[in-house]
């Protein structure tokens, strides 16, 4: 696979899943896909898990990863945020306000360590973000080389922008995660509100800060592979 310019696809394909059947289904398109690289003769398959803030990405890529490893692959989640500046860069640089905008990442750090991680025979460390502080720590994750399921998660895996544009060329296969609005702006309020935020303020930065984010990733899921449309309990 060359992974030195951006990759463009046709429509995604569409899967439409009710929420407690969304792992299940997920799995059988990764062991899939898992199949399908080691016959080619690879090791590895990594896949995207993007969506916008409050679709559920670290939820079902943790659930994802825990369902593989019970199947007997082993996989390991890779989160985007970890590529969060530091608070320090971010005051420098006039960004605090706008926390988790495409500007606020290490975007070229994290295209080189996927490409790393992508063919890498030696373990791999990758930085963690840690929500209850707002800081990442470098080398917080280690991705082994036996490591058969890479899935990366985050908001910007879809951006047709550099150095944005390269992550979709690297990953064997993206997904695109969609819930109604309304549930998706719910459980945001709500994880704002857990860690911290007070209800008028977790409810405006929601809609604020988080909904324009929101609107420029969902212009970008027309380059998935897949459209997960997940339907919640009370939606179907």
């Amino acid at each position: 696979m060359d992974h030195s310019a951006p990759h463009h696809t046709v429509s995604p394909r569409v899967l439409a899943v009710s929420e407690p059947e969304l792992i299940d289904a997920l799995s059988q398109v990764a062991g899939d896909l898992l199949a399908v690289r080691m016959r080619q003769g690879h090791h590895r398959v990594m896949i995207g898990v993007c969506g916008a803030p409050g679709a559920g990405k670290s939820t079902v890529a943790a659930a994802l990863a825990q369902s593989l490893s019970q199947q007997g692959h082993s996989a390991v989640v890779f989160p985007m945020d970890g590529f969060h500046l530091a608070q320090s860069q971010l005051a420098a640089l006039g960004l605090t306000s706008v926390k988790g905008a495409p500007a606020t990442f290490d975007a070229h750090g994290f295209v080189a360590l996927l490409r790393r991680v992508h063919g890498a025979t030696h373990p791999v460390y990758a930085p963690v973000f840690h929500r209850d502080l707002e800081e990442s720590f470098a080398a917080d994750l280690c991705i082994p080389p036996t490591t058969q399921v890479v899935i990366v998660e985050g908001n910007y895996l879809l951006l047709d922008e550099e150095p944005w544009a390269h992550v979709r060329d690297i990953l064997d296969a993206t997904w695109a995660l969609c819930l109604p609005q309304e549930v998706r702006q719910e459980r945001l309020i709500a994880r704002h509100t857990a860690y911290g935020k007070e209800p008028v303020a977790a409810r405006a930065w929601a809609l604020g800060s988080d909904e324009v984010n929101a609107e420029l990733i969902n212009q970008s899921v027309r380059r998935a592979d897949l459209l997960v449309e997940v339907a919640p309990p009370d939606h179907y």
